[in-house]
């Protein structure tokens, strides 16, 4: 939506009324003492909307005098009609001038009784919207951040007037600052900017030049740029773009940084053929040739899947050396280059995929994963979070089917043998876990160790965090993982008629639901804190969040492509709770997972076999014959779990499972995040701010005493003070007069202070709205 789209849609909103209670407005009076809209109904006009103008008899252009108005409002003129609530648009008049019915002006009373028959677009405090409340306003406006200097002001309207700023979209104007310079930058004529314009929308951009200005461009194009827009067209300056020669080469650099507001030339570019007889020449301008390779790369990985490990790996090394350039085109920063993105790690995948663990005992295995193995499956996810379509997907799938999903199967298998010979991953029983005063454990479900890894990184901005691991219960399920992982795991049991992994409440034996979960986490004294719940930072707490576990079973191969939005929500609640005051922070979680692209391969675990049966693991009946994986449930050894072998899944096609026996699923990161202490962070929000003409009302949270209060044109400059002086903020709440009427509608911002002058918070407003 641009600006101009929004002084529609403000206009329409203005006209809603509830048909329940009221009558349909006659008119929408837009009343325009300063004459500041001239150019933006002009601008509506010549768009086909209809909006009467007070003025002289120019009935061609609907506009005309008072009583002309009436009657085109009255629906006397067959050649007037409306969509909607018609608008009637009186430059030079003032709201005042209507209301004050006895001494409104005589040209104007026919129409003074349509204040109450129709409805005013007017700000809040009842002045007329000019172009800067419009702008700034967050009520009814578009609250920008304008600066509210004179020359600041003369340059919107000059922009205005223009109408280079109606056409420039919200998103682009929301967190910027709008300032004299910025705004006079819109009128100058930019050449290498007007030739891209151009290339990206010919017929609009030569329509909207129709006067001085496309003359102005045209004759630069000839004289400085060597080509006629007129004659040659858009395709020979997408030829000539593509050179990148003379004067084109800045053209190019522009467009290489600006790439995102022109977003059809690069679709133009795509229609220019390049030399392909020349080994030495540089195509990367061209996006037929990253097309290409992006095609002659999907067709070679594909042919991945009929080739042994060994021969799939010496492939992608080589296409890495073929197609790994196309990463520093443009067209990879364009996101158009997926698979060239992806190579990357594949061929990390096919280097690093020849060893495997070492060591007979898990424990080793861990060192060895924790050391380098991680890194494979990191590369491995980070290969499949680079494509979005089904054809990129597959070939992907088949590299890694090649390469990744053998090494899987082998340090499963590894794995397993030495679990086997350990006799279980967990022979002294649950961890009993014992945190001091000021922790809060954070339960994240599904948080893989090379995921942990990432989450480390992250979190090493907040404080000092290290990275630990150890092993999940069997089977690697939620319900016994969580428990497991859990600071009241001692306080919990299982049974042996338990077939669905739940464990129970050891002093009632009752089932460890999410009710009675939090019920001993509440009497063990830690406070599960739910939503955006903070709680005591002085005592101990249990926050769960992120969904990667849920997101898995539900997108399968997605997965990897929303690993860093479920990390951000992770970082946000730490950060939320940081904010709090909390400085201490252990995060577990109960279980990893397999992502096997193509599927895991399925083996068959008869019905009559198991009581309960999940992707990787089952419960045995007694009179189940035991399978070569079988192991006692951690959480009571008389139940008797079988495992899928290597990394195979009693169910078929699945991508995404846990509850088997690999590192991956079974190997569980602990982090440890301690956050400096050094002076109390000082957490406030502003809850409230209502204006009653100039007195502006504030409430805060928390509230606690040393804190201050402050209207500001400038957020940082004490000395733009609107106020007579600061004041304190008692009980949470301040009220702040500004004295000086001139500064009603006037943008600013209010902040509050610590005792010393610091900011603690700040939040724009308009002053009397």
């Amino acid at each position: 939506m641009n600006l101009l789209e929004a002084v529609v849609q403000a206009l329409r909103e203005t006209g809603k009324v509830n048909k329940a209670i009221q009558s349909q407005p006659e008119a929408i009076l837009w009343t325009d003492a300063e004459r500041q809209w001239g150019a933006v109904v002009q601008a509506l006009g010549a768009s086909g909307r209809s909006i009467l103008t007070l003025g002289d008899y120019k009935p061609d252009t609907l506009q005309g005098p008072a009583i002309w108005l009436k009657c085109a409002l009255a629906g006397n003129f067959e050649e007037v009609s409306f969509e909607g609530v018609p608008v009637v648009y009186m430059p030079g008049v003032s709201r005042a001038d209507l209301r004050a019915i006895e001494a409104c002006p005589r040209h104007l009373q026919p129409l003074a009784e349509l204040q109450y028959r129709g409805v005013f677009w007017t700000q809040v405090n009842a002045k007329d919207w000019t172009i800067n409340a419009f702008l700034t306003s967050k009520k009814g406006g578009l609250g920008l951040d304008v600066a509210q200097d004179q020359a600041t002001q003369q340059a919107l309207l000059r922009a205005m007037l223009s109408g280079e700023l109606l056409e420039k979209p919200i998103s682009e104007l929301q967190g910027r600052h709008i300032d004299a310079t910025w705004l006079d930058g819109l009128l100058a004529p930019n050449p290498t900017r007007d030739i891209l314009m151009w290339m990206n929308d010919p017929q609009r951009t030569t329509a909207g030049w129709q006067s001085g200005r496309w003359e102005v461009f045209a004759s630069r194009c000839r004289n400085d740029y060597g080509f006629d827009p007129v004659k040659d067209g858009e395709l020979v300056a997408a030829e000539k773009l593509a050179g990148r020669k003379g004067s084109w080469t800045a053209v190019w650099e522009l467009y290489k940084d600006a790439y995102a507001s022109f977003p059809a030339i690069a679709d133009l570019l795509s229609k220019v053929p390049y030399q392909t007889g020349d080994l030495f020449a540089d195509v990367s301008a061209y996006p037929k040739a990253n097309d290409e390779g992006e095609a002659e790369l999907r067709y070679q990985l594909n042919g991945l899947a009929s080739m042994t490990a060994a021969d799939a790996r010496l492939a992608i090394q080589e296409a890495e050396r073929r197609h790994g350039e196309r990463r520093n085109w443009l067209w990879a920063k364009m996101e158009r280059a997926p698979l060239a993105q992806a190579l990357r790690h594949l061929a990390f995948v096919a280097k690093q995929t020849p060893s495997t663990a070492l060591g007979s005992t898990p424990e080793a295995q861990a060192d060895w994963y924790r050391t380098q193995g991680w890194q494979v499956d990191a590369e491995a996810m980070q290969a499949l979070a680079q494509i979005h379509t089904k054809a990129d997907q597959d070939a992907v799938s088949a590299a890694l089917r090649a390469v990744y999903v053998p090494w899987l199967e082998v340090l499963s298998v590894s794995f397993q043998k030495a679990v086997a010979a350990n006799g279980g991953l967990n022979p002294a029983g649950a961890p009993n876990a014992s945190d001091v005063a000021g922790t809060c454990v954070v339960f994240i479900d599904g948080l893989r160790y090379d995921v942990a890894k990432a989450l480390e990184e992250r979190l090493s901005s907040t404080g000092q965090v290290v990275l630990g691991a150890g092993w999940t219960a069997l089977p690697s399920v939620t319900a016994s993982g969580k428990a497991w992982v859990s600071p009241v795991a001692p306080l919990i049991v299982g049974k042996p008629d338990d077939a669905d992994f739940e464990p129970n409440v050891a002093s009632t034996m009752k089932p460890l639901n999410t009710h009675n979960f939090r019920k001993l986490l509440a009497d063990a004294g830690y406070d599960p804190l739910t939503g955006n719940e903070t709680g005591d930072p002085t005592g101990r707490a249990w926050v769960e969040c992120g969904d990667l576990d849920h997101f898995g079973h539900e997108h399968g191969l997605r997965l990897p492509r929303d690993i860093d939005n479920q990390l951000a929500q992770v970082v946000e609640r730490v950060q939320e709770l940081v904010d709090a005051g909390w400085r201490r922070f252990r995060i577990v979680t109960d279980h990893g997972w397999l992502l096997v692209p193509g599927g895991m391969p399925k083996v068959e675990l008869a019905k009559s076999q198991a009581e309960t049966r999940w992707g990787r693991c089952a419960v045995l009946r007694e009179s189940a014959t035991a399978t070569p994986l079988t192991f006692g449930w951690d959480w009571c050894p008389q139940v008797q779990i079988g495992f899928a072998p290597g990394i195979a899944s009693f169910v078929a096609g699945a991508e995404y499972a846990h509850g088997g026996l690999s590192l991956q699923e079974c190997l569980v990161p602990e982090l440890l995040l301690e956050v400096s202490s050094g002076a109390p962070t000082v957490s406030v929000s502003i809850t409230k701010v209502a204006w009653r003409g100039l007195r502006c009302n504030v409430e805060v949270s928390p509230a606690m005493p040393g804190l201050r209060a402050d209207l500001r044109t400038k957020v940082a400059a004490a000395d733009s003070s609107l106020v007579a002086a600061v004041k304190d903020i008692v009980d949470g709440k301040v009220s702040l007069a500004v004295p000086d009427e001139e500064c009603e509608g006037a943008a600013a911002v209010l902040v509050v202070l610590d005792d010393q002058g610091k900011l603690l918070a700040k939040m724009n407003t308009t002053v009397g709205e």
